[in-house]
């Protein structure tokens, strides 16, 4: 479907047509099948659940000037597009990692009053010291026109993605659609501010925060700040588990959203 300049976003759907529903976002260099585990499980019994490729991800539309991804209105427009197209009514909004800016963007842009409630998982709320980890050293392997140099840095930044490693397969299937993503996408995904307080302040609507304690590329200090910010939230913190909570605690993780999902007014 397409955006309101134009972009066209691979969407897909998922479980229960009658069911409340769920929009999940991925987050940097992904794609939607980050959510197999989700929209393939037990939830989709209950759940009708919506899943995209983010611009510049997967099977949607990949420009390639800076601007399409350095305006927020952009990833803003992206979020009403698809609940509006797909006729999401009060949807709970999932967000990982780089995903909940662009959850961030949508509120700033449109507000609170067209959704149910929002999950931000190892999701990107400041860039406060200490709230970031590794993922600046990473990535810039991952903007090189080398082709080597592009997957071993991919390859590099996915290890780090996760504390429980996942099988052969599940990995060589996330390197190939990280790979989708072209080096030049990936570098003007960079670089735009990140402080999101004014927007989080305003948050009305039920707020769960998900967080691997052992997450590297987003480090605990930023789902505390969130829910310093966010005084109404609810804090989910997972031990012994890194920067995918859903797929390395996925019983967990999907119990902890349907409950969420199921709290929230409609």
């Amino acid at each position: 479907m397409k955006s309101a300049d134009g972009v066209t976003l691979a969407v897909q759907e998922w479980g229960n047509p009658t069911g409340r529903e769920i929009l999940f976002i991925h987050g940097f260099s992904q794609a939607s099948l980050s959510w197999s585990r989700q929209v393939q499980g037990e939830l989709a019994k209950e759940f009708r659940m919506v899943t995209f490729d983010l611009r510049g991800h997967g099977g949607s539309d990949k420009p390639l000037v800076p601007e399409a991804y350095r305006e927020t209105r952009r990833w803003a427009d992206d979020i009403d597009a698809i609940m509006k197209q797909v006729g999401l009514r009060r949807p709970v909004l999932v967000g990982w990692s780089y995903g909940g800016r662009v959850m961030n963007d949508y509120l700033a842009h449109y507000g609170d009053s067209a959704i149910a409630g929002l999950n931000y998982v190892a999701a990107t709320s400041t860039a406060k010291p200490g709230a970031l980890g590794i993922g600046g050293k990473l990535t810039p392997p991952m903007t090189s026109e080398d082709l080597a140099t592009n997957i071993e840095g991919t390859k590099k930044f996915l290890v780090a993605c996760f504390k429980i490693q996942p099988s052969a397969e599940d990995m060589a299937t996330a390197l190939a659609f990280n790979m989708l993503v072209p080096a030049k996408v990936r570098a003007f995904m960079g670089g735009r501010p990140a402080d999101y307080d004014a927007v989080l302040a305003k948050i009305k609507v039920p707020v769960l925060v998900t967080q691997g304690r052992e997450d590297l590329l987003v480090r605990v200090p930023m789902s505390e700040h969130t829910l310093s910010v966010v005084k109404h939230a609810k804090g989910a913190f997972y031990d012994g588990i890194g920067h995918a909570p859903f797929y390395e605690a996925t019983d967990r993780y999907n119990a902890d959203l349907a409950a969420f999902v199921r709290s929230v007014p409609r």
